[in-house]
């Protein structure tokens, strides 16, 4: 923190649940410093200079995390961005970029349990990615702008149920179940990310190395990226992107490898954090 008590532009900030509500708090070490502030994770990005620290200090595993951000406006994923991914679906290199929606109710914290109906989907599959979260109002931004529009980077676990997004032939209802989309464990402020174009990316099942690769094999770097999707709609504060999975989902193994009642599922990225989430069927 600064000298005037004012937040620093480069720290990892979360979102917790505090008797029902959420609030906002600063991570140092193995701690969180909670924040003296009544907005939320998007009143923050708009206002990050407004907060002090309450000197409340909180050690991280005996709270509960929220999703670093709860209420997006839109959650965007993006198909066949890793280069590596792209030739293990055996899919083509696409010209542009390859854009789907999931709905904010599949947000889900860190710690918290992805659940699904075992009579709705027996596929339920696991991609690593970096999420980016966008920090200014932008539209038809250009490509050199972009960077300085976004706030932070997250860790996310795209959940997907492959037989409802491969037998709809579109893909938003095998993304969009309720916790599909865990976030966290918080977001890490641009400025601590030299290059988020070289980041090692990991996923682990059960222990297990599912994926291993580095953001450097995007297909479409962030600015080209975000840039393309602001020439389409409007970006505002808070939304997230999703920028794509390198390879070692579990429908491409063979044989096939999906999640199933009490995995432990962990996403972990070079310099933003650990994201791990436990499985649930019912």
């Amino acid at each position: 923190m600064g000298e005037s008590g004012e937040i620093d532009s480069d720290m990892k900030i979360a979102q917790y649940y505090d008797k029902g509500r959420i609030r906002l708090g600063r991570i140092e070490d193995n701690n969180l410093i909670s924040l003296d502030y009544r907005g939320d994770m998007i009143d923050f990005i708009n206002n990050p200079l407004d907060p002090k620290d309450s000197g409340e200090h909180l050690p991280l595993e005996e709270l509960q995390l929220a999703p670093p951000v709860s209420r997006p406006s839109k959650i965007i994923g993006i198909g066949l961005n890793y280069r590596d991914h792209i030739t293990e679906s055996k899919g083509k290199v696409p010209e542009f970029p390859m854009i789907f929606a999931k709905f904010p109710n599949t947000l889900l914290g860190h710690n918290g349990l992805i659940t699904w109906s075992s009579k709705l989907t027996r596929k339920v599959d696991f991609e690593a990615e970096l999420a980016v979260i966008i920090g200014k109002t932008i539209y038809d931004c250009p490509e050199e702008r972009i960077m300085e529009s976004l706030f932070g980077y997250t860790c996310a676990n795209d959940v997907s149920a492959r037989d409802l997004q491969f037998g709809d032939g579109q893909w938003v209802r095998g993304k969009s179940l309720d916790t599909f989309c865990p976030l966290g464990p918080w977001i890490v402020t641009c400025d601590e990310i030299d290059d988020p174009h070289n980041l090692g990316i990991k996923c682990m099942l059960n222990g297990q190395i599912m994926q291993d690769s580095n953001t450097r094999l995007m297909l479409f770097k962030l600015p080209s990226l975000i840039s393309f999707l602001s020439r389409n709609f409007t970006l505002i504060p808070g939304d997230v992107v999703l920028t794509g999975t390198p390879h070692g989902v579990g429908c491409f193994r063979e044989p096939s490898v999906y999640m199933k009642d009490g995995d432990y599922i962990v996403v972990e990225i070079e310099g933003v954090g650990r994201l791990e989430n436990t499985c649930k069927t019912c």
